[in-house]
């Protein structure tokens, strides 16, 4: 069951492939490293030939000697079939600042073995607002942050941040700032469901029950018929086809990797496929359909519509991002969702779909609606990790955890125990950060760390 549970986790919350063997780009991560002030993780490598050469022949000496190279001295453990680090793993320190790295940088830095992805970016809000701030102290918080892999924590009620909380300098503190923008991974989900939210009300898309059969991309496959609201559900019978709970990576038909395609090789993979009969299947598809389908809808005023959801709206202070496929344009959808911001940025956001459903605008209205038409999972408790077990999904959400009952409680999660939930009638949220999660030494407690809080706020 355990071993299940790991697959599982692993392609519900993560874009990861476990069908290649992956490079690991020490040398980039090195002049990271270098670049950023860590130079007491890194040692200096020149070769004998040049300590001992005559320096007078500039060129020479600049042309093989002087393109300075280091080596690290951390003890990072590769995992070669993964991207990143298996769910069951218990990896050191050193192999948690690795994979940090890897995780918030790689993909745009030209790392051997990691996709290289353009963005759809959102410049930071000149109308931000900082946020006030009436801060306590929570004990067991500080024990967690000394030996989870978590990077951030956040506790906000009432329009203040009560708790803020970063890891110590000697565990990961020295590698995130409040101007790091963090992975994502299944978070951007619901971030794309919040997009599609103010496509729909700015007039792009008619509603949730809006079929995509307008879009050309999705002729002659399952998706074909679809209705909006379904997508959003993760609900439309793809199972036969998209199963991220098999073991290895999320197949469709022929191997193609869902993750690292384009909308259009997934739907000529998908040529002349029919649905099956309609139940929860999680997968990263149905977002980056969604996603696709609304950046097709709103064409050249794409871009406007993100800037009205977190610029406008949201009011960012650093900017965001999507990737999105750099080889691809957007007819053949290339908009990706993994979602980058700053850990304020995040809690800005949430603030925003907070102030949405409790002033019931528009959005609002959208948010109650996925919320009425949430659907139940059907699933166990091995199929998905302690943060993030809910009982119920809707519009990207997760909704009804246990301990939360007669909540109208929103949630988001991501692979490594990234989550975010908004009490969206007592005006509380949890937002945590993290590197790494399973259900042994890096498990951080989520009755403590999110449903109490969430449940009575902190004293």
């Amino acid at each position: 069951m355990k071993r299940i549970l790991s697959i599982a986790i692993l392609g519900m919350f993560f874009h990861i492939n476990t069908a290649y063997s992956f490079v690991n780009d020490i040398q980039s991560f090195n002049k990271w490293l270098y670049k950023n002030g860590h130079s007491q993780y890194l040692e200096k490598i020149e070769s004998e030939k040049c300590k001992s050469f005559d320096k007078g022949d500039t060129n020479w000496y600049y042309n093989n000697c002087d393109q300075t190279k280091y080596k690290n001295n951390l003890k990072v453990k590769f995992y070669k079939e993964r991207w990143g680090i298996p769910y069951s793993a218990n990896p050191n320190r050193d192999t948690l600042i690795y994979y940090h790295y890897k995780n918030t940088y790689a993909h745009l830095r030209g790392d051997k073995g990691s996709k290289q992805w353009g963005k759809y970016a959102v410049k930071a809000s000149k109308n931000y607002e900082d946020f006030n701030q009436d801060l306590k102290k929570f004990n067991y918080l500080e024990k967690e942050l000394k030996k989870k892999a978590i990077l951030s924590y956040i506790f906000f009620e009432k329009d203040k941040i009560i708790i803020d909380e970063m890891s110590p300098s000697n565990r990961f503190g020295d590698f995130v700032d409040n101007k790091t923008k963090l992975r994502s991974n299944s978070v951007g989900k619901t971030m794309v469901s919040y997009v599609a939210a103010h496509a729909i009300c700015e007039g792009y898309i008619d509603g949730l029950d809006t079929k995509i059969n307008d879009w050309p991309l999705v002729k002659n496959t399952l998706y074909e018929d679809q209705k909006l609201i379904d997508l959003l559900n993760m609900a439309i019978g793809d199972q036969k086809y998209i199963n991220e709970f098999k073991d290895g990576p999320s197949f469709i038909l022929n191997g193609l990797e869902q993750d690292t395609a384009t909308t259009r090789k997934i739907m000529t993979a998908l040529q002349n496929t029919k649905p099956s009969k309609k139940k929860y299947n999680y997968n990263n598809t149905i977002t980056k359909t969604i996603f696709n389908y609304v950046l097709f809808k709103t064409g050249d005023d794409f871009q406007k519509v993100l800037d009205k959801t977190f610029k406008e709206k949201a009011k960012i202070k650093d900017g965001i991002y999507f990737t999105k496929h750099k080889e691809a344009t957007p007819i053949n959808g290339n908009a990706d969702i993994m979602f980058f911001a700053t850990r304020y940025d995040y809690l800005r956001i949430a603030r925003s779909m907070m102030y949405d459903y409790q002033e019931q605008n528009c959005v609002g209205k959208y948010l109650k609606e996925v919320y009425e038409r949430r659907i139940k999972k059907n699933i166990t408790r091995d199929d998905e990790p302690p943060f993030n077990f809910s009982y119920s999904y809707g519009g990207q959400f997760h909704f009804d955890y246990p301990g939360l009952k007669n909540k109208v409680m929103f949630a988001m999660g991501g692979y490594g125990g990234q989550a975010i939930l908004i009490d969206m009638e007592n005006s509380r949220i949890v937002v945590v950060n993290s590197v790494h999660y399973n259900n042994s030494k890096y498990k951080y407690n989520p009755k403590k760390l999110l449903i109490d809080p969430i449940k009575k706020g902190i004293n």
